[in-house]
């Protein structure tokens, strides 16, 4: 029990006083000679013990009345530690996730969550919020409120430690004795494992419980194979838990429905399993397509958008001093506009309207054909440099340092085998099925030497580098005509110079994911003045972009923010379209338990939680019943001086 006001307390002393004039008896009694002595002697003898007894009664009456009015006025109360701080600074988080779509009891998990939140009294003064994509600092609770009902779901999801890290910015910095509380209601779909809690932090935790644990979604979507007429469309499905036998998949080509089919789960495992189905697309034909299915429970994954662009040709320019017949079989496709110069006639305004400059083995690299490849590489071309065996060392190394490439020492006339890959490059990413180490392996006769920073793309047998990148630069370090080397016939000439080409102008793919970092190029000739916007109808967006000479080079991470498929716009005039989907991550329905999180506070619902934070800041008074019990004991004192004889 604790006092407001404990200075009142010392009156108790005073209470001695009355209990020394009692003892003592300041008042003495005078002894009178009568008849009867006898008698008189008994009758004196049980009138004091009667008159002694009484007045001891009557004394410990009124000292309780008193020591009762004391400590009423003294105003005792009792309260936990959290009752008794004056500065409390509360923050709520609410996951707002997709994964919040689930129904629960109630129904959705997310809007049942925001009604009770909604009808709750948060006694906070101090009270911040936060969603995954939002927050406000010191709102009132009116405002609270009115803000509350209108939170959407968010494609974001934040991990239990980057909640820490953002509540953290939302509590103040100048005042570390006040007690901060995180309010943390999600449903704890696993992301990572719990993080150690501050100790100057009370985390109070509801977990939102949905009432089944099974989803169907559109997991991804790919072309498998195409050739000139047709493209295979592959989209891949994941369900997991109780799902219809059968699910129908619809394709559509802007509103109009191509294609339906269905994918059989029939004989599904248990847990999660996953099966696809292929469409077949015409090519050539551009499509701004969407895949859809009917699933109740996730609504967010039941679509996926993709756009097939009108194919560009990526142009290439190859100069030449060798023969270059290899480079006009690999080239020379529907993908790539192919042309030649020799370097004795070469025209450096083509330059600019190249994405891929090759130079096949030049004896000679005038300083003005390196200034022209610099300029043209800063601009964001590509360039692949093949060198000669009888090319001047001095001239090459003069372009190689320009492009960051190193430089080459001597040649050296010593048979090698080309035998280490670098399956992640993304030269061979999608290459190979399997990392093969048992192929015949491409040899050269001579190659060059190299002193430089840049990692390796291929490597010979004692991991001297065959192919060095650097950004958007590739130099081979050996001659590959056909006397020196026998890479032309090997199988990893076409993967290595197609996929330089491909990479060239990464044009923009099926999707993208938003929340991700993602780059793409238009090819598009910009004025200073001029800038690309992404559009759509209820929506227009500047990404960031870089302007090369012949293209624009396009990056976005968490704009645009919702799922569709968006026009790239230049005077708003469309140039291509770009999908963007949200992430799949969601989909898969796993959970984590925060009963294992340490120091924290788990509650069975959001009511239950506010009503126990309620009750932790009470704080109980018992003035009133002190009071209560001075009246009894006066009432009980006034029966004792009237009715005891």
């Amino acid at each position: 029990m604790q006092f407001k006001h404990p200075e009142l307390l010392y009156a108790l002393f005073l209470l001695l006083i009355p209990i020394f004039i009692h003892l003592f008896q300041l008042r003495k009694f005078q002894k009178v000679p009568f008849t009867n002595v006898a008698f008189l002697q008994k009758v004196t003898i049980k009138t004091r013990k009667s008159s002694q007894l009484k007045k001891w009664i009557t004394l410990v009456t009124r000292m309780l009345i008193f020591i009762c009015l004391i400590i009423a006025f003294a105003q005792p109360f009792s309260a936990s530690k959290s009752a008794l701080k004056q500065n409390k600074e509360t923050v709520i988080y609410i996951d707002n996730s997709f994964s919040m779509q689930l129904k629960g009891t109630e129904g959705a998990l997310l809007k049942r969550g925001l009604q009770q939140l909604y009808s709750q009294g948060i006694a906070s003064k101090n009270l911040s919020w936060m969603t995954n994509d939002f927050s406000k600092k010191n709102t009132s609770h009116q405002d609270f409120k009115n803000d509350i009902l209108s939170v959407n779901y968010s494609q974001k999801q934040l991990t239990p430690r980057e909640v820490l890290l953002k509540s953290n910015q939302l509590f103040s910095k100048n005042n570390p004795s006040s007690e901060k509380r995180l309010i943390f209601i999600s449903d704890f779909q696993t992301k990572e494992v719990f993080p150690e809690i501050p100790k100057d932090l009370i985390i109070d935790v509801v977990q939102l419980k949905h009432t089944g644990t099974s989803n169907i979604n559109i997991d991804t979507a790919y072309i498998s194979t195409k050739n000139s007429s047709s493209i295979k469309l592959t989209v891949k499905l994941t369900a997991q838990g109780n799902i219809p036998e059968t699910v129908p998949v619809s394709l559509y080509n802007k509103n109009k429905l191509i294609a339906k089919t269905a994918i059989d789960f029939t004989n599904k495992s248990d847990g999660i399993h996953s099966k696809s189905i292929v469409f077949d697309l015409k090519n050539k034909e551009a499509y701004k397509g969407r895949i859809e299915i009917n699933d109740p429970n996730l609504l967010f994954d039941n679509t996926l958008f993709f756009n097939i662009n009108t194919a560009k040709k990526i142009k290439v320019l190859s100069i030449n001093n060798g023969n270059s017949n290899f480079l006009n079989r690999i080239y020379n496709t529907i993908e790539f506009d192919f042309v030649q110069q020799n370097s004795e006639s070469l025209n450096y305004s083509d330059f600019s309207k190249q994405n891929l400059i090759i130079l096949n083995e030049l004896d000679n690299v005038p300083e003005s054909l390196a200034i022209a490849i610099k300029y043209f590489s800063d601009n964001g071309g590509t360039v692949l440099i093949i060198p000669s065996i009888n090319g001047t060392i001095e001239q090459y190394n003069y372009l190689l340092s320009k492009l960051q490439l190193g430089a080459f020492s001597k040649l050296n006339n010593q048979e090698k085998k080309i035998t280490q890959i670098v399956f992640d490059h993304p030269l061979f990413k999608d290459v190979f099925e399997k990392r093969v180490l048992n192929f015949q392996y491409p040899k050269v006769n001579s190659y060059y030497a190299i002193s430089t920073k840049q990692p390796a793309v291929l490597k010979f047998e004692d991991a001297q580098a065959f192919i060095i990148q650097n950004a958007t630069n590739f130099t081979f370090t050996a001659a590959i005509n056909t006397i020196n080397s026998n890479f032309q016939s090997s199988p990893l000439i076409v993967p290595t110079l197609y996929n330089i080409g491909k990479q060239s102008l990464a044009l923009p793919k099926l999707y993208y994911e938003i929340g991700t970092q993602n780059q793409y190029s238009i090819p598009v000739s910009l004025t200073q003045d001029e800038i690309l916007k992404i559009t759509d109808s209820n929506f227009t967006y500047i990404p960031l972009q870089q302007t090369k000479a012949n293209q624009v080079n396009i990056s976005t991470f968490e704009s645009p923010s919702d799922a569709g498929t968006y026009v790239i716009e230049k005077d708003k005039k469309p140039i291509e379209k770009v999908s963007y989907n949200y992430n799949r991550s969601e989909s898969l329905l796993r959970y984590s338990n925060p009963e294992n999180w340490n120091n924290t506070t788990v509650h069975t619902s959001i009511g239950e939680l506010f009503n126990s934070i309620a009750q932790d800041n009470s704080i109980h008074s018992y003035w009133k019943w002190f009071a209560i019990f001075a009246l009894l004991f006066l009432i009980l004192e006034m029966i004792i001086l009237k009715f005891y004889k």
